[in-house]
């Protein structure tokens, strides 16, 4: 049960960063749907990555600090994933 939480915590803070960073970057839009979608399985990588890397949230549970993990790297893998997918789109589109 806690991998399921752990996995919506993460889809849910990817979607939330990528269509965060695509209303600051302008050049990275892709529209609502393209950005929570690009967000969702950037937050499903960065959710996973950041707790090998630094051991935040690695106890596993579901204290504060697990919760804290999974919306970081979710939020952080959702921003940079939507970046990298909505400038290589874009600039795509200009060609």
């Amino acid at each position: 049960m806690e991998v399921v939480i752990n996995l919506i915590i993460q889809i849910v803070a990817g979607a939330l960063g990528g269509n965060g960073i695509a209303s600051a970057v302008k050049n990275a839009d892709m529209g609502a749907t393209g950005n929570s979608i690009a967000g969702a399985l950037g937050g499903i990588g960065g959710g996973m990555l950041l707790p090998m890397l630094t051991g935040l949230g690695a106890a596993g549970g579901m204290d504060i600090g697990t919760i804290v993990g999974q919306v970081v790297g979710g939020g952080v893998g959702g921003a940079i994933l939507t970046v990298i997918v909505g400038m290589i789109k874009n600039s795509m589109q200009k060609a």
